[in-house]
């Protein structure tokens, strides 16, 4: 399966979460906005700019720090997709962020830059 089919996978399993959380506006507001974003994170992550560190969330890594709007963006809904799930589980955004991180790990594509849990970079 391609990158941008995971995302999208990914992007409905965080809106059907939001729906039950918060209801199916808000679950739609940032299924749009994170699927709008996808191309240019998946750019920046392809040019090594940006990645994906231990705790779930997309961190510039190298080179110039281009589309900081974009990223912040992306890292604030999934602060809320996490602070969802959190309170869907009994658990905290923090351990749902870790979890994500491992995911994410697992499901990039070769070259993607990832954070260990030590806090070191590789490209997968």
């Amino acid at each position: 399966m391609d990158a941008h089919k995971l995302t999208m996978r990914i992007c409905l399993l965080v809106a059907a979460v939001l729906a039950l959380a918060a209801g199916p506006a808000a679950a739609q507001g940032v299924k749009e906005r994170m699927a709008e974003r996808l191309p240019v994170i998946e750019d920046l992550k392809s040019r090594g700019i940006v990645g994906e560190n231990n705790q779930g969330y997309l961190e510039f890594v190298g080179g110039p720090r281009e589309k900081e709007d974009v990223v912040a963006a992306e890292n604030r809904d999934r602060q809320a997709v996490y602070a969802a799930i959190a309170r869907q589980t009994g658990t905290t955004p923090e351990l749902v962020g870790r979890r994500r991180a491992i995911q994410i790990a697992e499901q990039s594509r070769p070259g993607v830059m990832l954070q260990r849990p030590d806090g070191s970079w590789y490209a997968k």
